[in-house]
């Protein structure tokens, strides 16, 4: 199979950003967009006049606002596919690519040349229709450096976007790009009258042209949708109205779920899993959602990668999976998780070897080493980290301490001000897209990452891993492209600046008598696309 064929139609089972940790540099999002409705009484409900109601509780809350350029959180991102379209998107639960606003196929032109027809009568939530203004200003905007957009990164090949009449649009690309029918996913298209006005009040007021448009968002409460009546793509919406409660309480989620007053439910809590099994269904996908160990790598004892790969030694990883998770997760053996469709198994594998930890301290010179672990207050990370402390605290003058930050303040105060040893949070970037180019491109390109959080991009090895990087993307054939991906699996696994500990299973739950066509996510969030609540 080509990398055209990759891009054609993406394999396998494919996972959703658990972005709480990796994506915690956003402000936080306080604006509540518009008068919320009034509580649900079931999930599949019949409001006045008969209308359907769909209704979930959603784990995460909400960090960011809406806009695609700059969203970064959980719960908006999972909402934003449903108000959001792409000239192609991908479906939230089988990953398969499918047209948006593209009216048919992208079609190449030459080796940097495509072309894509927009969508007739497609018409943005205030009226307005889609044009193909709207759909090069989408893409300039994230493009722009000064606007700092995170997918900035997945998109590196794209040269220029213009617009050829009135139903086509143009993309001429830095080097050729097979993937490139798939990966503009990424950016979702906005109407540049309201997004260009002001991005402030955009970000908070989102406006798009998906099956569902936002009516309001309240934070630590509910996001309210309605159906777009003149959605006129393939996706279109099953219920009249969409109820999001935001319920970050474990105990509250498994609760609502019970007591049907929302049909589905994600993260459900790994102990609740057999009960609510007798009540509704449950399922566990494997994920490429992943915790991770992050250093500085730029000052302080993990400036020495053997130190770094000594920490990696010395985590029991499967007595944290089965004393933690229950089981519902795998050690990591690479960078992604051996069901992923380019799996390879990274040169280096850490087993739980304690003394293979001490030898590696002691060739670095460590001693005596006290320092403080930073995670996340996610609660699966909550009950994982005093096992990290106890495999840590069995090194010999090794003393580890702890704290739990909410995401936002573990970024925005400590991460990014350098103030930080050693970090174990959870991540996922693979909403955007299941290609190994892009997994890795979320934490080893650009700057947020690399420069700003785990400052490894000085070394003269991370010079080397853009290089092998870059060609896998160009690489002629697969054959040369997973080459180039293996030398870079094996370079991060050797050099540990950010690199996992395990590959999660999310578990979801959801009643299937009011729900037809439902399907868990392997990712975090929840999709109503497609679904059909039952009375």
């Amino acid at each position: 199979m080509t990398l055209k064929d990759l891009a054609a139609k993406p394999r396998g089972r494919r996972e959703f950003l658990k972005m709480t940790g990796m994506l915690g540099a956003a402000a936080a999002f306080s604006a509540t967009v518009a008068a919320c409705s009034s509580p649900g009484t079931g999930a599949a409900s019949s409001a006045a006049g008969g209308a359907t109601h769909l209704e979930a509780g959603i784990s995460y809350a909400l960090s960011t606002g809406f806009d695609p350029m700059t969203s970064s959180g959980a719960t908006p991102f999972a909402a934003n596919m449903h108000i959001f379209e792409g000239l192609v998107d991908l479906h939230p639960a089988t990953r398969e690519r499918y047209l948006a606003l593209a009216a048919a196929e992208p079609t190449q032109v030459n080796d940097t040349t495509w072309e894509i027809k927009l969508r007739s009568g497609a018409k943005f939530h205030n009226g307005d229709a889609v044009t193909v203004d709207d759909v090069v200003y989408s893409f300039e905007r994230v493009l722009d450096t000064k606007n700092a957009s995170l997918f900035a990164q997945f998109v590196p090949f794209i040269k220029t976007v213009a617009a050829k009449g009135t139903d086509t649009i143009v993309f001429t690309l830095n080097y050729a790009f097979p993937l490139f029918p798939t990966r503009i996913s990424v950016v979702k298209v906005v109407p540049k009258k309201l997004a260009s006005a002001d991005q402030k009040a955009f970000d908070a007021a989102p406006v798009g042209s998906g099956p569902y448009k936002l009516i309001s968002a309240t934070k630590d409460d509910k996001i309210v949708f309605e159906k777009f009546a003149d959605y006129n793509g393939t996706h279109t919406a099953k219920a009249d109205k969409m109820t999001w409660y935001l319920l970050s309480d474990a105990a509250a989620r498994v609760t609502a779920a019970e007591s049907g007053r929302v049909s589905a439910i994600e993260d459900v809590p790994y102990l609740d899993v057999d009960r609510l099994k007798s009540k509704m269904n449950v399922e566990s996908v494997q994920s490429f959602g992943l915790l991770f160990l992050m250093f500085n790598c730029e000052s302080g004892p993990f400036a020495d990668k053997r130190v770094r790969q000594a920490f990696h030694y010395a985590t029991d990883t499967q007595t944290i999976i089965d004393r933690a998770l229950l089981g519902n997760a795998k050690p990591a053996t690479s960078y992604v998780q051996e069901t992923h469709p380019q799996y390879v198994k990274a040169a280096t594998v850490y087993g739980y070897d304690q003394a293979r930890a001490e030898t590696l301290l002691k060739e670095a010179g460590v001693t005596n080493l006290e320092i403080e672990l930073l995670t996340t207050d996610t609660s699966w990370v909550k009950d994982i980290a005093p096992l990290l402390l106890e495999s840590w605290n069995k090194l010999p003058g090794v003393k580890v301490t702890m704290q739990n930050l909410q995401s936002g303040a573990l970024y925005t105060e400590r991460v990014d001000t350098g103030k930080f040893t050693i970090v174990a949070a959870p991540g996922d970037p693979s909403v955007f897209g299941n290609d190994l180019d892009l997994l890795l491109s979320w934490w080893f390109r650009g700057d947020v990452w690399p420069t700003n959080r785990f400052r490894w991009s000085k070394s003269a090895e991370y010079k080397s891993l853009q290089g092998m990087l870059d060609a896998a993307v160009k690489a002629k054939d697969e054959a040369g492209a997973v080459a180039a991906w293996t030398q870079a699996i094996d370079l991060i696994s050797d050099e540990v600046p950010l690199y996992p500990v395990l590959h999660r299973q999310l578990p979801t739950a959801w009643n299937e008598a009011k729900l037809e066509g439902f399907k868990p996510l392997p990712t975090t969030g929840i999709s109503f696309v497609g679904v059909t609540p039952k009375a």
